[in-house]
């Protein structure tokens, strides 16, 4: 069955792979983006486009989202996709820098999600689909506030789960490894450089990594939407398989997620006496 989507960040990378893998199964899609003339292509494709930036006011994403729902008559599954990367220690990070990052990865997606849940709502169904990151995970010297904004999504999306599964909204986090997008590109993502003489090795060393691998990540983001979209409509490996709720994409993510989980438990079973003699006595 058909059903309408409506993906932020579409101009390019994993939000154009999602729209125009979306219409290639048959599906309509609303593309959105900042800029809408960047999103020519798809219009050839057959893909309906809005002008939406996800750090607008709640009141104007609403606005936008109702436009959206008038040109099909309804949405069935919401991507949250857009993304912005800020690269810097967090002493030589600005307040207005993660600001504009968290508005970004955090306060945006969960205002657009506010604006249609109450569509969700009132037709008992809808999915929703938060694209993270294994930095919620596994983080790097010069990438704390990225890290944090995508643990922020991470949590945004379980608790979102817990609230409306009883409704019949669907909530679905992925998080990739690296993947050949535009995320590290200039465009996508700023660097701050640090004066502070005890933090230039480690810096340096984080930033040219991140650097260097722009366009030459193992991961092939046609792959990704491909598993993701089996996994919304429950289709090829995903076929009869449960609702995973989140999803690691590419096997530097899985062995990331592993390696921290088994560190932690480590780390519980380490210190469990310890931590654990923090009762109350009895009265």
């Amino acid at each position: 069955m058909s059903q309408v989507y409506l993906i932020t960040g579409c101009s390019s990378g994993l939000g154009h792979e999602f729209a125009r893998q979306a219409l290639q199964r048959g599906h309509k899609v609303i593309a959105t983006a900042r800029d809408i003339a960047k999103l020519a292509s798809l219009r050839e494709l057959g893909a309906a486009t809005l002008a939406l930036d996800v750090i607008s006011s709640q009141e104007e994403l609403n606005q936008t989202v109702a436009a959206a729902l008038t040109i099909y008559g309804s949405v069935d599954v919401l991507v949250n996709n857009a993304g912005y990367t800020l690269f810097g220690a967090v002493e030589d990070l600005s307040y207005e820098g993660c600001l504009r990052e968290f508005q970004t990865n955090v306060f945006g997606p969960m205002s657009v999600t506010r604006a249609l849940l109450p569509h969700f709502r009132g037709r008992n169904a809808g999915t929703i689909v938060n694209v993270g990151s294994l930095c919620a995970w596994e983080t790097y010297p010069g990438v704390g506030a990225y890290s944090a904004s995508k643990a922020a999504i991470r949590y945004f999306t379980e608790a979102l789960a817990q609230e409306t599964a009883h409704t019949g909204i669907r909530a679905l986090l992925v998080e990739p490894g690296q993947f050949r997008t535009e995320l590290l590109s200039p465009q996508n993502s700023t660097f701050v450089e640090t004066s502070i003489p005890e933090y230039r090795e480690v810096t340096a060393a984080s930033f040219t990594a991140f650097r260097d691998v722009h366009g030459k990540q193992r991961g092939d983001p046609t792959k990704a939407v491909m598993c993701t979209l089996d996994v919304i409509h429950g289709e090829n490996g995903a076929s009869g398989r449960k609702w995973p709720g989140e999803l690691a994409l590419g096997p530097d993510a899985v062995e990331a997620i592993r390696n921290k989980c088994e560190r932690t438990l480590a780390l519980l079973n380490e210190w469990q006496g310890f931590s654990s003699e923090t009762d109350a006595e009895p009265s």
